[in-house]
């Protein structure tokens, strides 16, 4: 059996909603990266007799590791530590090591450089230099260490980590490697897993394939599939033992066979990798209404995208439309904002502006008002340009409020783009 991990994250903040929990899912796709199965994954406020519950239910769950997120900052309401110490029956005591470590991060600040601290400063530092008898501490990352507790015959390996998510990210490798939770991870199978993405593929079309490999793939009963909709793309990722590769061999053949014509990437690869490699030696530029600026941030959120991506114009008023992109004042007149050859005329505009071999516009009516019977709330005309190509328009028409109707425009504008390049 492989080893089973429970996930709380602690912290009111996100309880109520105030926060969005970012390390939870994050631990959790990291654990199933290891082969270890996550059971729960829970959120609890900052009540010691919350956190209790949490932990006596995933120990009566049967897991065998249980990781903590948040709670071990110096302040009153930071009691993760002292809660799991009690809960394991471990005392606390002062690491020396641990304390000398976080002083030296704070003096590093550059605040408390030279002389004494201030006794708030100490009483802070010596909260968090407690760490829970026979307990490993981890090096903080912040000011927070971390804490890998050994299992016991009572208790299962307990992993503390700090909230903030780039401290708790940073901490990551070396909470693996600390020697309780190397020992309680040790007998985990041996999983791989692949993504299939698609583009226009709903999930009922896919779910009428998966029931008919229930009966034509062998081996199928060995394939944890899970699917997401997500901006208009389906996420398609099986988890399997490496004995069952044949298994998912001859479902990746189904679905290709079934619906090639709309999956894009068969190793997890997203639209923005594709589209990056697609404009190597290329600039791209975007000439944006109704997404106001969407498509350009998808463009610029990867490391190296100065490479290709020139810039972008917002052209959400039609004088912006006509003055800086030159669209004709009597097209738009004519035939409105929202028409194919207004969103012809804006993709041709901004190559010409910024100079680039590629550009993507998009003018719609992202609603909730603004639609009429003839162009109802959702419709959205996009046009591509590319350098020595005839320019491309498409008009789609997308269900949602206004945030989804710009976010499967965003989507629809990336991967009209990669299709023209292809």
């Amino acid at each position: 059996m492989s080893t089973r991990a429970g996930i709380v994250v602690t912290g009111t903040e996100v309880l109520s909603g105030r926060i969005t929990d970012r390390n939870g899912p994050w631990v959790s796709a990291k654990l199933l990266e290891l082969g270890v199965d996550v059971l729960h994954l829970l959120v609890c406020g900052d009540r010691p007799a919350d956190l209790h519950a949490q932990l006596q239910f995933l120990v009566d769950q049967g897991a065998d590791l249980i990781v903590t997120t948040g709670g071990l900052g110096p302040t009153a309401d930071d009691l993760t530590v002292p809660v799991v110490a009690a809960h394991t029956g471990r005392p606390l005591h002062t690491d020396w090591a641990i304390r000398e470590e976080i002083e030296n991060v704070i003096r590093g600040w550059g605040k408390y450089r030279d002389g004494d601290l201030p006794a708030p400063v100490v009483a802070a530092i010596d909260k968090q230099a407690l760490i829970p008898e026979g307990a490993q501490a981890i090096s903080p990352t912040g000011t927070a260490p971390g804490v890998a507790i050994p299992a016991t015959r009572a208790f299962p390996a307990v992993l503390i980590l700090p909230g903030p998510p780039h401290e708790l990210q940073s901490m990551w490798s070396a909470a693996m490697g600390s020697a309780p939770i190397a020992a309680a991870i040790a007998g985990r199978d041996h999983y791989r897993q692949e993504t299939i993405l698609a583009f226009g593929l709903s999930e009922a079309d896919l779910a009428v394939s998966l029931r008919d490999a229930e009966t034509s793939v062998e081996g199928f009963d060995h394939l944890e599939i899970t699917t997401c909709m997500r901006g208009g793309e389906l996420e398609i990722v099986t988890r399997f033992q490496a004995d069952s590769g044949a298994a998912y061999q001859s479902l990746e053949d189904l679905i290709l066979a079934r619906h090639g014509d709309r999956v894009y990437s068969t190793d997890g690869s997203t639209v923005d990798d594709l589209l990056a490699r697609a404009l190597s030696g290329r600039t791209i530029g975007t000439a944006e209404s109704c997404t106001g600026g969407m498509v350009a941030e998808r463009l610029t959120e990867r490391p190296g995208s100065s490479s290709y991506m020139l810039g972008g114009v917002v052209s959400y008023a039609n004088e912006v439309k006509s003055g800086v992109l030159g669209v004709p004042a009597d097209l738009i007149a004519e035939l409105g904002a929202v028409s194919e050859p207004v969103a012809v005329a804006m993709a041709e505009g901004v190559r010409r502006v910024l100079g680039c071999d590629v550009s993507v516009s998009t003018t719609g009516i992202a609603g909730p008002g603004g639609g009429s019977p003839a162009k109802p709330v959702g419709t959205v005309c996009f046009g591509i340009a590319v350098a020595g190509k005839d320019t491309i328009t498409v008009t789609r028409r997308f269900p949602g409020d206004r945030g989804t109707v710009r976010r499967l425009a965003t989507a629809t504008a990336l991967h009209l783009v990669l299709g023209a390049l292809g």
